[in-house]
């Protein structure tokens, strides 16, 4: 990626992985898909069976060689996530519910206004949480010992 690419990556992605979108541009046009993965240091996305190419892959110690058909990816700029209710592709705005919950919502004309809901594959973590201290974590001992005392200002450092 040249320097060029670097300099206008999306800042705030309003696409995440799991999301229902629509290809607006190349040669997939107006077929949708799910969302399979999010490259957001090269501002590209990747749908599921979507944008096809042939792959040759040279045979090495471990794996066998062949010509495979991968996915490849597409830019961002290429989908547009597919709207709840009409079934259309659509922009996406960010709105605030009156309890103070942040929630995705379509824009532009001819859109429902509704509410894009948040894949549930966002919340299947891919590699679990560590139940048991490892050997860099700190021991519950010291995380509980006092340090600093307020009133006698005992243990603030000299600086």
């Amino acid at each position: 990626m040249g320097w060029k690419a670097a300099e206008k990556l999306i800042r705030h992605w309003k696409i995440v992985r799991g999301d229902n979108v629509m290809i607006i541009r190349g040669k997939d046009k107006g077929e949708s898909g799910v969302i399979k993965r999010v490259i957001r240091s090269q501002n590209r996305v990747i749908v599921e069976g979507k944008n096809l190419v042939k792959k040759h892959i040279k045979a090495g110690p471990g794996h066998e060689g062949g010509i495979f058909t991968v996915e490849a990816p597409l830019h961002a700029s290429n989908v547009q996530v597919v709207d709840p209710v009409t079934g259309k592709p659509c922009k996406v705005g960010i709105k605030y519910l009156e309890d103070g919950t942040k929630v995705r919502v379509s824009r532009g004309i001819g859109t429902s206004g509704s509410i894009i809901p948040r894949p549930e594959i966002l919340k299947i973590r891919t590699t679990p949480r560590p139940t048991q201290p490892g050997p860099k974590d700190t021991p519950m001992e010291h995380v509980l010992e006092k340090t600093y005392d307020a009133k006698t200002g005992m243990g603030m450092p000299d600086l």
